[in-house]
């Protein structure tokens, strides 16, 4: 397999296949990602992309394929569907096929198109929400509005493909800590995925947001600060059947909770920690990472 640049998944997909469609990510300008900021985006040739399927057709037996990098979904339709087929005739071995998407690249599908991915395998999406405040979108760079993030992820699921959404932690800072916690509540009840995941901001040397840290423009929340937030995010947000965690290596305190099942004992748990105020039910900052 050829791949250029670093290459990142979920943590659901350690064991898929990584097939590198595009190079970096269509957006690539939100303020705190530190990802792809040394590739220029492309879409991968044809010949490139099927020379790396028939090579795992002759050393792997594949079950997942996880296509990388920031947003498959960018792919003109034809040439993604064409790319999906190729994956099933080749790989016959394939029960899923996934990838990270946009809202932007998820509006330019209509249901059709995404049915039609969804028939020829595509069976996860993995889109980034990070917060449901509107200044908040704006300050991070996001390039699009809640109503067109809820408008994208309710489009995957009337597909029929399944929705996994991430937001961020402490991506408000400080001073917009309480509105982004409610707001991301509000978004997640709107969008109703089938699975979410709460990451907490790490703040990497070289973005723009990482600027703003150091030169005294934007106040991080402390560990107990973004557990709080943790907890009303749950709290707040109005599930049909979602399965929640905040496992992600940046977190401070893992969770994994069937929601609304496990709702309250989930956020007791949580606000008993910050209670406590011991750091020892915590994950050391040294353990954290991207």
């Amino acid at each position: 397999m050829k791949y250029e640049g670093n290459i990142i998944r979920p943590p659901s997909e350690a064991g898929s296949l990584l097939l590198q469609v595009t190079v970096g990510c269509s957006h690539n300008r939100c303020r705190f990602c530190p990802s792809f900021k040394e590739k220029k985006f492309r879409i991968k040739t044809t010949d490139e992309i099927q020379e790396d399927i028939e090579y795992a057709a002759r050393f792997r037996s594949v079950e997942r394929v996880f296509l990388c990098d920031g947003d498959a979904l960018i792919i003109p339709q034809e040439r993604l569907a064409d790319i999906l087929r190729t994956i099933r005739e080749r790989l016959r071995g394939v029960k899923r096929i996934g990838t990270y998407a946009n809202a932007k690249s998820i509006l330019r599908k209509t249901v059709a198109d995404l049915t039609q991915l969804k028939a020829l395998g595509l069976d996860i999406v993995y889109m980034g929400i990070e917060t449901g405040n509107e200044d908040i979108l704006t300050h991070i760079g996001k390039g699009v509005t809640y109503d067109k993030m809820v408008q994208a992820g309710r489009r995957i699921k009337e597909a029929g493909i399944t929705l996994s959404v991430t937001v961020i932690l402490g991506l408000g800072g400080i001073e917009r800590s309480e509105e982004h916690a409610r707001d991301t509540a509000k978004i997640l009840t709107e969008i109703d995925p089938d699975y979410a995941s709460a990451l907490t901001l790490m703040l990497v040397p070289g973005t723009p947001l990482y600027i703003e840290y150091m030169e005294g423009r934007f106040i991080p929340p402390d560990k107990f600060r973004c557990l709080e937030e943790l907890a009303v995010v749950i709290e707040r947000s109005d599930f049909t059947d979602c399965y929640f965690t905040s496992n992600h290596a940046s977190n401070y305190l893992p969770v994994k909770a069937r929601l609304p099942a496990e709702k309250q004992n989930t956020v007791n748990m949580i606000y008993g920690v910050i209670k406590k105020r011991s750091a020892e039910h915590l994950r050391p900052e040294y353990l954290r990472g991207l």
